[in-house]
């Protein structure tokens, strides 16, 4: 059995590890671009911070214990091109010496890429300017060598996602002044902008200046006499012009699949360009499986669509790994489970909001609500922040945001009603639930049942309508 994985990451690494798992006789060679196999893109925001200070640290394994499995890792070397019908794929350079490769089965774990957006002057002024996007750890290595070599007093981010959120806390808290822009009206906007609010707040509490609503125009040389090297112009909120100067320019605005050597083969792609997978993984071309942020993702709630988290890739890689040995394990879907950590905030949410719920047809309720996360008369309680979302005639949990202190255990309370979701139960059996409780850590109805019973009681409230 000679099995082919195309990518290094989690979704192409996961696959190599359980191929040899189930058959230590397997053939198992993985192909990547770079030299820097199952690391870590999660943490890269933490290595640039400080927090992690090396890093190699960021990798899950290390070369050497990969290799120990059993597989073989062909670094710096590109996959150009697949022949599904002859099933070989083209490399390039690598210093290997093989141009091509035969495969029994095929992984394609070629991830994402970083959104360009239509900013002028961003092809033009990249790294060496101190523009920078920030996706692999040769994006990693660059903007260190900036950071090593320039005096960055001023730092503009663009875009308040995940990893933006992270990177403004990161300079931030290296005694830089960070400006971070957002185009829609809140930042996070994967919550709802009441809770995003509370972030906005956190931000601007520990120093960072905040511009929502406002979109991205260019970004340019100032003039001669400007004490920083960069300037970023936008438009405001109002329609008017607001620019921003900066010595250090980060965009961070999502990513997109990374389909391309899938498409010139004949793959089926499907939303937002991503690769068509059925559940076992596999794609319309023969003995060709794909994994990760490259493919479409398969929701619990609201059917196909495309949400590249590491988790799933890990998930999804595994699957492919053991299909491609003649497998049947499906993936059993995806609720979109996401969490943040902003200085002494963490936002958290599974399942889906309100306007997403009814785009999958559901007939939706979200109420808001708080709790302390544990007994107030122990010292250093604190508030968390919830909404929940349910079907107004099932009563299924549709979906969980909340948001509270660091110390209040968000990530993990926000796995109760993923489970519960993934389950499909109601709001209501949420306070059957069996949950641990001492008085430093939680309370008697621990405070996921608290948000579900005041969504229970709000809409035993409303008025019977029959259907």
């Amino acid at each position: 059995m000679r099995l082919v994985a195309i990518g290094g990451s989690d979704a192409g690494i996961q696959a190599a590890l359980r191929a040899r798992e189930l058959d230590p006789s397997a053939e198992v060679t993985v192909v990547l671009a770079d030299a820097y196999p199952n690391y870590s893109i999660c943490g890269i925001p933490y290595y640039v911070s400080g927090d992690v200070p090396d890093w190699h640290n960021l990798a899950h394994r290390t070369i050497a214990e990969l290799e120990a499995t059993g597989m073989t890792l062909r670094l710096d070397t590109m996959a150009r091109q697949i022949d599904p019908d002859s099933h070989r794929v083209s490399l390039g350079a690598g210093g290997y010496g093989q141009a091509s490769l035969e495969y029994d089965a095929l992984v394609l774990a070629t991830g994402a890429l970083p959104v360009t957006p239509p900013i002028a002057g961003l092809d033009q002024l990249g790294p060496p300017e101190g523009v920078h996007l920030l996706y692999s750890m040769g994006d990693t290595f660059a903007l260190t060598r900036t950071l090593e070599r320039r005096d960055i007093r001023r730092a503009v981010i663009v875009g308040a996602g995940y990893v933006g959120l992270e990177m403004a806390e990161a300079r931030a808290a290296r005694g830089v002044t960070v400006t971070q822009v957002e185009q829609p009206p809140e930042v996070l906007p994967t919550i709802d902008p009441e809770l995003g609010a509370l972030v906005h707040a956190e931000l601007q509490r520990h120093g960072v200046e905040v511009s929502c609503g406002t979109r991205v125009d260019a970004i340019q040389r100032p003039e001669p006499k400007s004490a920083h090297r960069l300037e970023v112009s936008a438009t405001g909120p109002d329609g008017d012009p607001v620019r921003f100067p900066a010595d250090l320019v980060l965009v961070s605005d999502g990513v997109h699949p990374d389909s391309r050597i899938a498409a010139d083969a004949g793959a089926e792609l499907g939303t937002r360009v991503a690769i068509v997978v059925d559940r076992q993984m596999h794609t319309n071309l023969p003995d060709v499986l794909a994994p990760g942020d490259c493919v479409i993702t398969h929701h619990r709630l609201s059917g196909i669509s495309y949400l590249p988290l590491g988790a799933t890739a890990h998930k999804q890689g595994r699957i492919a790994g053991e299909n491609a040995l003649g497998g049947s394990r499906e993936f059993a879907g995806s609720l979109g489970t996401q969490v943040v950590k902003v200085f002494d905030l963490v936002a958290a949410r599974t399942g889906l909001r309100d306007s997403e719920a009814v785009a999958a047809g559901s007939d939706p309720i979200t109420v808001s609500s708080e709790a302390d996360d544990h007994k107030a008369y122990y010292p250093d309680s604190h508030t968390i922040a919830m909404r929940y979302t349910g079907d107004r005639r099932t009563g299924q949990l549709l979906g969980v945001q909340l948001v509270g202190h660091l110390r209040s255990e968000i990530a993990k309370r926000i796995d109760i009603p993923a489970t519960a979701i993934f389950n499909r139960m109601t709001v209501d059996a949420l306070s059957d639930l069996d949950l641990s409780y001492t008085p430093p850590l939680g309370s008697p109805w621990d405070v996921v049942q608290t948000g579900a019973q005041t969504w229970q009681r709000q809409v035993d409230a409303m008025p019977f309508t029959a259907a």
